[in-house]
């Protein structure tokens, strides 16, 4: 664990602190968190589970929220059943079982680069190493393949059709796993939507999905993190192994957090608040980029994003080191973070991620100008020093 960083660390307790703008999370707005559907649903849950919503529960979850999230995710296409699902604590918790179930150390993770942090912090103490992912050239040897296809984080950037087909069969000819990371799908501002690696990968007609993709999502990014109920939708074989993993780490998901979201998503309470969401989300997105435009263009470069929570910023100087500009961003009163750490090797990075969903348009905007202050400063100092 020393081969780690604490950035995470750093930017949820900026969220709880006044004074820095926090640009650096991977936050939702907390003043958009339905609060009265949440009440709504905790009464009902305890009216309908009574004390069974407090006790311990399955390792796999409760059954009837498994059935309910594999009806949700099923199609005409694919066809899933409970035994197809597994609940987690977030979907982090989702990641960190794919690395106990399959990496012993030295074993290959096949991955973007840059990559989720989260992800690398959850393998890091199974020692993997990592080789970046060809989306078009046969797959080197390796246990599983990582991709966020629905505006990854930290790029923002979406997989199209012709890449997922591709992803899939080289999934089908290596026979290696593939792991579809998608907290973000929902929340998606523009553009056409895609079809999920996992319903692709499904054979029609089949009575239950038996493919080679681990599916994940969450309730984090649609309703709120702090219900911490996540899931993971693959093959049965690989649902028994995740499950055993899982046993080694909580025992179960909170029970009472399940009960909850089993009510919610019974009402469609995050799909009935995700438009809310979209429309401030894509005005935030919107107020970033442009301040960017006007304080940072001649700086960084940057591509609006289609959904998600992260715009990605390259300086135009290749040689810029965010990790060291952070400090100065920090000391304008602004926070980011550094491209480095998205990285598995650590190299010096030239980019940085902000987000934009967690601050409302003014604030933004006064976050980038701040950036602009220290990003102008670092770059004053760098030219006196050399």
């Amino acid at each position: 664990m020393k081969q780690g960083n604490n950035i995470t660390q750093q930017f949820l307790s900026f969220g709880r602190r006044p004074g820095p703008i926090v640009l650096s999370g991977g936050l939702p707005a907390p003043e958009l968190y339905p609060i009265s559907d949440v009440q709504e649903a905790a009464r009902d849950a305890l009216e309908k589970h009574g004390s069974a919503a407090l006790g311990y529960g399955a390792v796999e979850g409760l059954f009837d929220l498994r059935e309910a999230i594999a009806h949700r995710l099923s199609t005409d296409r694919l066809s899933l059943a409970p035994e197809n699902v597994l609940i987690t604590t977030g979907s982090l918790q989702a990641v960190e079982l794919i690395g106990k179930a399959l990496i012993d150390p030295g074993d290959a993770i096949l991955a973007e680069y840059p990559t989720y942090l989260g992800a690398l912090d959850a393998w890091l103490p199974r020692l993997p190493r990592y080789a970046e992912l060809p989306h078009e050239a046969p797959w080197p040897e390796a246990k599983f393949a990582y991709v966020v296809p629905n505006f990854s984080n930290p790029t923002g950037a979406v997989l199209k059709r012709k890449a997922r087909e591709a992803l899939l069969s080289r999934s089908a000819e290596s026979g290696i796993w593939l792991v579809e990371d998608d907290p973000y799908g929902e929340l998606r501002y523009e553009g056409g939507v895609q079809p999920s690696l996992l319903e692709m990968s499904a054979v029609p007609g089949t009575a239950i999905y038996e493919g080679s993709v681990v599916h994940l999502g969450t309730l984090s990014k649609t309703i709120a993190p702090g219900l911490r109920v996540g899931w993971a939708v693959c093959a049965p074989d690989m649902i028994r192994a995740l499950a055993q993993a899982k046993q080694g780490s909580d025992l179960s998901t909170s029970t009472f957090c399940q009960a909850v979201a089993l009510e919610l998503i019974r009402k469609d309470a995050d799909r009935r608040h995700v438009p809310t969401l979209i429309d401030a989300y894509r005005e935030r997105r919107d107020a970033l980029c442009a301040a960017a435009q006007e304080h940072l263009a001649d700086l960084f470069e940057w591509s609006v994003p289609e959904g998600g929570m992260f715009v990605w910023m390259t300086a135009r100087q290749p040689g810029l080191d965010t990790y060291a500009l952070l400090p100065f961003a920090l000391e304008a009163g602004v926070s980011f973070v550094p491209g480095s750490v998205f990285d598995s090797r650590g190299l010096v990075s030239p980019s940085l991620r902000l987000n934009f969903t967690a601050n409302p348009p003014d604030i933004l905007q006064e976050g980038v100008r701040r950036l602009s202050r220290a990003a102008r400063e670092f770059a004053s100092r760098q030219a006196a020093a050399e």
